[in-house]
């Protein structure tokens, strides 16, 4: 199924029907009076979350949703119909905007939950509402109001716990391969993830599912708009843990044969990937950078053993979060994250609802 997360429509709730005017006539009643009956309400539109969804592919090319209009009033004291209600269905993780002012109307995270989109307009009155005792034989009756129109954007973020980033082919689609039942694309090429792959961390011992999020690779410049990353970056914002995968087989400099400075170039490139990932990330939400980072130096089992040795203890060394050294193919070093990521969330106190 293609991934859509992005979708533009318009919702219209139904007009309520109209009041009449209109009086008894019957054989052997005379002066029967007003007999005209209220218009029914209009039909509202509504938003829930069906958890089987994963896109908003539905809403990609369908742009108009109306709800239906409630029937009209008529004589004998027949009230019309109310128009029956809209509901659209949601992927969780859909926010709702109005179109023209930017006003979030909602945040659909759980499944079932419901809003109310647009308000189906009111019946009018018929004529017997205005009887009275100095007004037996009223004319006077109402229109139905219209229903509301809104033009609406949605936005789908994945729900996750945990979101890994990278370069393109930093290993993020092997790792959650190896870790969940989740099967995206793997390849020697990079792109080779195009959309948000979802996977639940394996992990028997652990009272609840940790879910993670494989967004396609972020390159330089992504919170310019450069490649892909601009439009999946939103989708780790939901996550409460970023696991930042690194290549360290980065050692492709053949024209450095002296050891020290080809260890000196691995090392330098690998900072400098760091770098330019954690750049992207502030440049495109400064709350980002304030959230649970963990580097996972990715492919070691590419490395000589005296190299991977060293790299260890410096990486170790510079940076201030936590630090890991895998191997995706191998599995080398797997198991030690996944239980430092169920000991996190058990100590930060696991709780199905996302944090913001």
């Amino acid at each position: 199924m293609k991934f859509i997360d992005e979708a533009e429509i318009k919702v219209k709730a139904g007009n309520g029907g109209n009041g009449v005017a209109a009086f008894r006539r019957e054989k052997f009643v005379p002066k029967g009076g007003p007999s005209g009956g209220d218009g029914g309400e209009g039909g509202s539109v509504y938003g829930v979350v069906d958890s089987r969804l994963n896109t908003l592919l539905n809403y990609r090319y369908t742009k108009l949703y109306k709800a239906e209009s409630g029937g009209h009033g008529s004589g004998r004291d027949r009230f019309g119909k109310n128009g029956q209600d809209l509901v659209l269905k949601f992927p969780a993780g859909t926010l709702i905007f109005e179109k023209h002012s930017g006003r979030m109307l909602a945040d659909l995270k759980e499944d079932g939950s419901r809003v109310l989109l647009a308000l189906g307009g009111k019946g009018g009155l018929g004529n017997i509402r205005f009887k009275s005792s100095i007004n037996r034989t009223p004319r006077q009756f109402t229109l139905g109001e219209e229903g509301i129109t809104k033009d609406l954007r949605l936005e789908l973020k994945v729900l996750a716990d945990v979101g890994l980033l990278g370069f393109p082919n930093s290993g993020k689609s092997t790792y959650i391969r190896k870790v969940s039942a989740a099967t995206p694309k793997v390849a020697d090429y990079p792109f080779t993830t195009l959309s948000p792959n979802l996977g639940v961390l394996d992990l028997n011992y652990f009272h609840g599912e940790i879910v993670i999020a494989d967004v396609p690779g972020i390159i330089k410049n992504a919170s310019s708009g450069a490649g892909m990353g601009l439009k999946f970056l939103k989708h780790i914002q939901r996550t409460r843990l970023l696991l930042h995968l690194v290549d360290v087989s980065t050692d492709n400099n053949s024209e450095l044969h002296d050891y020290v400075k080809r260890f000196n170039y691995v090392v330098e490139s690998i900072r400098k990937d760091v770098s330019i990932i954690e750049k992207e990330l502030l440049n495109f939400d400064k709350r980002l950078s304030f959230k649970q980072r963990w580097i996972v130096f990715n492919k070691i089992d590419l490395l000589p053993t005296k190299t991977k040795i060293k790299l260890k203890k410096m990486f170790l060394d510079i940076y201030d979060q936590p630090v890991y050294f895998i191997s995706g193919v191998t599995g080398e070093g797997i198991d030690m994250l996944s239980d430092d990521i169920a000991s996190w969330f058990r100590a930060e106190g696991f709780q199905n609802e996302l944090s913001e």
